[in-house]
């Protein structure tokens, strides 16, 4: 049995951004999480980051207003390649691919049969994909409902509201099938880690500058 289906995953993303009160600035994760709760952040911190990257597009703002804006959407990026990463160690553990104490670390211990084939690319990072898909089908379907535009606006949207609609359950068809095969022990995949060094006082030299 799948952990989860791309049906369940699209659901679930649709319905987080139809609820006109989400997303929240704050994060929602308890004390008690799982993976959909992740999921949710990782989403959250997407859909306000999407948010953020349209404000500071603005040429009428000040460039305090700008730059607040830039520094919201490094604060949401981080927490958004956080939880990423959260979701790919619930997973990788779930699927028994990883050894649970080392699951946290910088360099997590694989658990995999010697012929299990690597995927380049993370669960998690596909879910995250997934997340940006939606609110990418939620902005043009907005755009093919505006009155304040002629036809050929809204029927060059239509056109490319059915491409990505195409091309999010491609996507979701590719993540479940990794999921799958990762339980039977087919493929498996790893966390490398972001090692996200521009947000990191000791890393980025900037930053390291300042505090000499």
């Amino acid at each position: 049995m799948s952990i989860f289906t791309s049906h369940q995953l699209i659901d679930f993303h649709d319905k987080k951004l139809a609820d006109i009160q989400w997303p929240s600035l704050e994060a929602e994760i308890s004390t008690v999480s799982n993976i959909w709760q992740w999921i949710s952040e990782n989403h959250r911190n997407n859909a306000c980051l999407w948010a953020q990257e349209d404000l500071a597009r603005r040429t009428k703002a000040s460039d305090s207003e700008i730059a607040e804006n830039k520094r919201a959407i490094d604060r949401f990026n981080q927490a958004r390649n956080d939880a990423t990463e959260r979701i790919d160690e619930l997973l990788l553990i779930a699927l028994n691919l990883v050894d649970i104490d080392s699951a946290r670390t910088d360099a997590p211990l694989a658990t995999v049969r010697t012929d299990s084939k690597l995927h380049s690319e993370t669960a998690g990072a596909m879910i995250d994909r997934m997340s940006i898909m939606a609110l990418k089908i939620k902005a043009m379907r907005q755009q093919t409902l505006r009155a304040d535009v002629d036809e050929t606006h809204r029927l060059s949207c239509e056109k490319k509201l059915a491409r990505l609609i195409e091309q999010r359950l491609d996507l979701g068809s590719c993540l479940e099938e990794l999921v799958n095969d990762a339980q039977a022990g087919k493929r498996h995949f790893k966390i490398y880690r972001q090692f996200k060094m521009y947000n990191d006082p000791r890393l980025n030299p900037a930053l390291v500058a300042e505090q000499q």
